[in-house]
């Protein structure tokens, strides 16, 4: 049985894509970025609250691979799901698929691993992944996940 996903909708743009008119390699990492902040707004506004006082979301390292191309007004859904949670660390991983009429066209994959950090810049510490992002991942969490 597959885990649940988050997943955000997207409808790619001329914007997106080089002159051979494919689409550029670094948008698959914003709509990463995107995805993640729509679950945050969606699923757990007061983490985003917590983020506007003094929670930091640092972005320690993201991947992707790439498996198929896709063009212009392509409809994509980019799926999200916890892979890996610590103590002050969480990974999510990323699935981004074509609509098709045929069904869905795994596109590429990708992962995320973000580390949660408190005080003034220049002066921040790794801090506990609070706990309603914990919660709001709870449904999301992979069927792999490690807690430590």
């Amino acid at each position: 049985m597959r885990t649940p996903a988050y997943e955000y909708r997207h409808v790619v743009g001329f914007e997106e894509t080089n002159l051979v008119g494919n689409v550029y390699y670094v948008n698959y990492l914003r709509w990463q970025g995107r995805c993640r902040e729509m679950f945050l707004k969606e699923k757990a506004p007061e983490v985003l609250d917590d983020v506007r006082d003094d929670l930091k979301l640092f972005t320690q390292k993201v991947e992707c691979e790439y498996i198929a191309e896709i063009t212009a007004f392509d409809d994509l859904v980019i799926s999200m799901v916890l892979a890996d949670l610590g103590q002050t660390t969480l990974e999510l991983a990323f699935e981004y698929w074509r609509e098709h009429s045929d069904g869905p066209i795994l596109i590429g994959r990708g992962r995320q691993r973000i580390v949660c950090m408190r005080g003034p810049n220049g002066d921040t510490r790794p801090t506990r992944v609070p706990e309603p992002l914990i919660e709001a991942l709870r449904p999301y969490m992979s069927d792999t996940v490690s807690v430590r």
